[in-house]
């Protein structure tokens, strides 16, 4: 079944989920109604006939009627690292409430690359969250220490969430706060 955004959708079966902004996990049941409002990097935020907002995890596409996000092959013995891929997955994670990834919102303080543990690299990022009471830093921290996991080459991926300096909105990129019609 083909959706589309503010589409609304009969859960097909019982779904994980995260509340939006609180983090708080749940479950939404078979045959819930929810609304799409968000389809990015592999993820779907969704209102419920009830208002609550909710991220549903690529891997329960399926109960929403849609193909879950490729998952990227393991990485093979050899293969060359490429910092450019790093961040190219850094840009596949949105933020649940913005449709903007988190490097044009101005999230990503640090990407380090250097020496792994096993000949490949360890990549330590430095975030932070538009707000420091959000509660989907955690959700935020696992998305992005997943897609770095996929990187060829990548042994050990590391994710501080920091609130200094705090983020404002002048961190966002010019297309960001285009997009947003903050100009």
């Amino acid at each position: 079944m083909l959706t589309h955004l503010a589409d609304t959708i009969k859960l097909t079966r019982d779904c994980k989920a995260v509340l939006i902004p609180s983090g708080e996990k749940t479950i939404l049941p078979a045959g819930t109604f929810v609304t799409l409002k968000q389809a990015l990097g592999g993820d779907y935020t969704v209102r419920t006939a009830c208002g609550d907002i909710v991220r549903i995890a690529s891997e329960d596409a399926e109960a929403l009627g849609r193909e879950p996000a490729a998952r990227a092959a393991a990485p093979s013995a050899g293969t060359a690292f490429n910092e450019k891929a790093v961040w190219a997955e850094l840009r596949k994670v949105y933020d649940p409430e913005i449709p903007i990834n988190i490097v044009e919102l101005g999230l990503v303080y640090g990407c380090k690359i250097s020496a792994g543990s096993d000949g490949g690299k360890r990549v330590d990022v430095r975030m932070t969250l538009t707000a420091p009471g959000c509660g989907m830093g955690e959700v935020l921290k696992q998305d992005v220490e997943r897609k770095i996991r996929s990187v060829p080459g990548v042994d050990d991926v590391a994710v501080e969430i920091v609130f200094d300096p705090p983020w404002s909105q002048k961190r966002m990129s010019e297309a960001a706060r285009l997009q947003l019609g903050m100009f």
